[in-house]
């Protein structure tokens, strides 16, 4: 096995990197993942993901952790409505779409990003994980790597794999490609406890997710786990709009007012999620990869996730993307196919970008598709022809 003997070093523990050290300590590789976090519940985690066939699911399955999911997936979470500015519902797949339908190529089950990665870092071993370990830089040292953190700490490795996001800071050692800015920026927003704090939209929502579209704008909202709703108002604008706005993204009043002037076409029922909502709100600029995005493989360091291959979110596949990088890295590494690490790595980027280039392009479209004059009539006629 071309990991025999070898120390791997995965820097940042989301769902791609953990996954991937699941899949190699399954091999008896010897892994460890180096995350910024001081531990595992330093961060509330974002908003829900949905697990994709082919992809997220089949990493999972790979990893012998389909029972643990299964216990830990939100049944009905992945139902849609599709509502206009004025909340009025004009699709929904609610009383049609089965809780569960496993095998379907369609069923997309969806998780909480803290139960997803509380179940991937339980199926480690002890101390795969080193905590408190912020990744500032690295040299070439005999064949691998120096690895330098934040605390003080270098650690060596035979070789490195990058999950460490969409701002990686182990890209740049193997390319100077940089993510594009898509021209659409998601301000995001949670409401705790939205049975009290948002009771209208709780009601509307049915424990899934809503698409509203109206003016150009649209609001994404999704369930959570625990009673909480997260939210995105979602629009077209400038990269520094965050900086350039003079808002205060920590003044609930500020921004509420914000968006009854940008949304003011829109149904008074959508301000309760803006005056209730914990502060700050956070605005994020939708990046992506050049779709023809190449460099030159090395036989101790690649990428994956976020870090190779930054994606809008608009198809669903960024994490899902991240897992299935995880379990065709793994199958590289592990298997008897290849003669030596930089063939195994080649024929992994070479795949990889691929199908990344695909899925980029698939959510680029559908980006664009939500972000115009039509984009109600759009996304009805896409929803409704599946």
């Amino acid at each position: 096995m071309l990991t025999d003997n070898k120390s791997i070093a995965i820097v940042g523990g989301g769902p791609g990197g953990l996954m991937l050290a699941r899949l190699l300590q399954l091999k008896n590789a010897d892994v460890k993942v180096y995350e910024r976090d001081l531990n595992q519940y330093a961060r509330v985690q974002g908003s829900p993901l949905d697990m994709h066939e082919g992809s997220g699911l089949d990493a999972i399955r790979e990893a012998d952790l389909m029972t643990e999911f299964r216990e830990h997936y939100r049944p009905g979470a992945d139902k849609m409505l599709i509502v206009n500015e004025h909340a009025e519902i004009l699709f929904t797949d609610h009383e049609t779409k089965p809780d569960e339908d496993f095998g379907n190529e369609h069923f997309r089950p969806e998780i909480d990003r803290g139960p997803l990665r509380n179940m991937l870092l339980d199926s480690l071993q002890p101390e795969t994980v080193v905590w408190d370990s912020h990744f500032i830089s690295m040299e070439a040292q005999n064949e691998g790597w120096l690895l330098n953190f934040k605390n003080g700490t270098s650690v060596y490795a035979d070789i490195v794999i990058a999950a460490d996001g969409a701002n990686s800071k182990i890209r740049p050692y193997l390319t100077d490609i940089k993510p594009i800015y898509s021209g659409i920026l998601m301000l995001e927003g949670n409401v705790y406890n939205a049975g009290n704090n948002a009771p209208h939209i709780k009601e509307l929502i049915k424990d899934g997710k809503i698409m509203a579209f109206g003016n150009s704008k649209n609001l994404l909202l999704g369930q959570k786990g625990g009673g909480d709703l997260g939210f995105y108002a979602s629009f077209r604008t400038d990269e520094n709009w965050a900086t350039e706005s003079g808002l205060d993204f920590s003044d609930s009043i500020r921004m509420t007012e914000w968006f009854k002037t940008e949304y003011a076409e829109w149904n008074p029922v959508w301000t309760e999620l803006f005056e209730n909502a914990a502060v700050p709100f956070i605005p994020r600029p939708i990046y992506s990869m050049p779709l023809d995005l190449v460099w030159k493989t090395k036989p101790n360091l690649t990428l994956l996730g976020d870090a190779a291959h930054v994606m809008p979110p608009f198809a669903g596949e960024g994490a899902n993307m991240a897992l299935l990088d995880a379990l065709e890295l793994s199958k590289c590494l592990t298997s008897n196919q290849f003669s030596n690490l930089t063939e195994a790595i080649h024929h992994y980027e070479t795949e990889m970008r691929k199908r990344a280039a695909e899925a980029t392009r698939e959510s680029l479209e559908n980006g664009e598709r939500m972000h115009t004059e039509t984009a109600l009539e759009n996304m009805l006629e896409f929803f409704s022809s599946h």
